[in-house]
């Protein structure tokens, strides 16, 4: 359930993001919508005039898979595909950022590390 919410909420920031102070998001328009809630899951999909989009579906097991997307203020279309399951939250986009490469000299410590487990303690 608290990934619902959580997912709900950043689709509810995204949707309730002005992109300017003349914004025609104020009068978007709810296009489509589809919610069919089951005994063994749920389906929802959602499309706005203002090219806001979102649809998923989740499992009896609380595993949900979905995607979203809008229209940044700079007119790059922003697509997010996620699956929220057992393993957390891991949604995937060209528009996440991304951490920096791991350093040379760390990868070869993390690799001599590994060629070299500590023995166990008695």
């Amino acid at each position: 359930m608290f990934k619902l919410v959580l997912i709900c909420a950043v689709i509810g920031l995204a949707a309730a993001s002005p992109v300017g102070p003349l914004s025609d998001d104020v009068h978007a328009e709810v296009v489509s919508r589809k919610e069919d809630v089951r005994a063994d899951g749920f389906e929802a999909a959602l499309e706005t005039t203002n090219h806001i989009t979102r649809s998923e579906v989740g499992d009896v097991h609380g595993n949900i898979q979905g995607k979203f997307g809008w229209i940044s203020p700079e007119g790059e279309h922003i697509d997010v595909i996620y699956v929220a399951d057992e393993n957390g939250y891991q949604p995937k986009s060209d528009s996440l950022p991304t951490s920096p490469p791991i350093p040379e000299a760390i990868q070869r410590s993390l690799d001599w590390l590994a060629a070299h487990p500590s023995a166990p303690e008695h």
